[in-house]
């Protein structure tokens, strides 16, 4: 297993781009079924990759990317701990 965050951004700007183009393409799928009929659902694909599956995984990577660098994770033992990075 790698410690690589699996749905992080290269930065939170690009992230949320991501997320505005994802939610936003959901959300117009649905919202112009009414002006472009059937056509409309087309956009549900865009959006679903742009967040990378679903609207939970976004917000993971929202996560991840945010945290990347400021917090370690470490396992002995059979328990895990997360801390504080430190800033060298």
């Amino acid at each position: 297993m790698t410690d690589a965050p699996a749905f992080a951004s290269r930065s939170v700007p690009v992230h949320l781009l991501r997320g505005l183009i994802g939610f936003g393409s959901l959300a117009g799928a649905f919202l112009l079924l009414p002006v472009a009929g059937a056509w409309s659902l087309l956009l549900a694909p865009v959006g679903l990759l742009a967040l990378r599956g679903c609207p939970m995984c976004w917000t993971v990577g929202l996560v991840q990317t945010v945290t990347r660098g400021r917090l370690r994770r470490s396992c002995t033992g059979g328990t895990c701990e997360l801390t504080v990075a430190d800033r060298r």
